[in-house]
């Protein structure tokens, strides 16, 4: 992998995660969810299963960063839930963190960015892409792209989601679901979009800044006089 200005991704929207070749030279290989299916934590450290290793190693085989979307049970809880590895270690599990209308799937603890060797990497899973504030707090916190990880795309607003929210926070937004991979860029463009199996394309880190000024009508409290 280089730190130049784009991130080179894959997306593997259907089949399994061996279906990306060692050679195919991509940053980042993305799985939407549940490409892992049910991942129970107490099985996994009881070494009863190996998801979590499974990816790991997969990234150390390709080289560069893996992420996976999950359904994770942690003593009962479930969550929908995205794994990143990068190069055979274990960067973190991010977790949807908005529960809504009394949902099966819990929320996590919030959201984070992730330091990878080509670049800094904001990971946004299912529902979350319906809350601003979620891809507002990536930006502000220095990511040069976000990953949003969804299950099969129906009639609803994600694409129209991701090209605002790349406009209004300035950054790369790539959508990785089942069957549907698509990419918006700063301007609000829809710069990707296949339903290809296997497919790739690249992410511009653009860190363009703007000094912004407002005037609002505010009440001060008036001096007071000694």
């Amino acid at each position: 992998m280089d730190g130049g200005n784009v991130m080179r991704i894959c997306f593997v929207t259907s089949g399994r995660l061996d279906a990306v070749r060692e050679e195919a030279g991509a940053d980042i290989v993305c799985c939407p969810l549940p490409s892992l299916g049910e991942v129970s934590y107490e099985r996994e450290l009881r070494g009863e299963t190996s998801c979590f290793e499974d990816v790991a190693l997969r990234s150390k085989a390709l080289k560069g960063v893996v992420v996976c979307g999950c359904y994770t049970d942690a003593r009962g809880i479930r969550r929908k839930s995205a794994v990143v590895a990068e190069r055979g270690r274990i960067l973190g599990v991010s977790d949807l963190v908005n529960h809504i209308d009394g949902s099966e799937y819990g929320c996590g603890a919030g959201v984070r960015v992730y330091e990878t060797a080509c670049g800094r990497l904001g990971v946004v899973v299912g529902e979350d892409l319906c809350f601003p504030q979620v891809m507002e707090t990536l930006s502000l916190s220095g990511a040069d792209a976000a990953l949003c990880l969804e299950e099969e795309l129906g009639e609803g607003p994600e694409l129209t989601l991701i090209r605002a929210q790349a406009f209004f926070f300035g950054l790369p937004i790539a959508l990785c679901a089942f069957g549907y991979a698509a990419v918006a860029d700063p301007s609000g463009r829809l710069s990707f979009a296949s339903p290809a199996p296997v497919s790739r394309t690249e992410l511009p880190k653009e860190r363009e800044y703007h000094l912004i000024e407002t005037r609002r009508r505010l009440l001060f409290r008036p001096k007071r006089e000694f």
